[in-house]
C-alpha cells in the first residue's frame, strides 16, 4: 500500500527539519506489545457481522487510550488478520484470542454472542 514508503519518507522529513539523528527521533517513542494472528476462513466475513463489531468495541474499551485493535482481510491468503496492541502483552495476547474465536465462530456458522 505504500505506508512504508510514506512513513519512511515523513521521518526523513523529520531529521531534517529538527537536525536530530534517527537514534534521537525514535528515544521519543514508546514500544507497545502487538499480538497478530491469522484467522483461517474458507468464505469471506464481513467485519461489520454485528458479532465482530460488538467484540472489538469490547476490546477497544478495555484497551481504552493505551492501545489499538485492528482486523483485516489479507490481500494474499484465506485469512484475516487479528492485531491488538496494548501496553500489556498478556493483555493484547488475550484479546487477540477472543477475537479469533468470534472469527472462527462465524467462520464455521455459528453466532458468537
Amino acid at each position: 500500500t505504500g505506508d512504508g514508503i510514506i512513513a519512511a519518507l515523513q521521518i526523513l522529513c523529520e531529521i531534517q527539519r529538527t537536525g536530530h539523528s534517527l537514534h534521537e527521533l525514535s528515544s521519543l517513542f514508546t514500544l507497545y506489545p502487538q499480538t497478530l494472528l491469522a484467522v483461517d476462513i474458507q468464505q469471506p466475513i464481513a467485519l461489520s457481522d454485528p458479532a465482530i463489531v460488538a467484540a472489538v468495541t469490547a476490546a477497544e474499551k478495555e484497551l481504552a487510550d493505551t492501545g489499538r485493535v485492528l482486523l483485516r482481510p489479507s490481500g494474499t491468503e484465506p485469512v484475516i488478520r487479528v492485531m491488538v496492541e496494548g501496553q500489556d502483552k498478556s493483555q493484547t495476547q488475550r484479546l487477540a484470542i477472543e477475537l479469533k474465536a468470534v472469527i472462527d465462530s462465524l467462520a464455521q456458522g455459528h453466532r458468537a454472542d
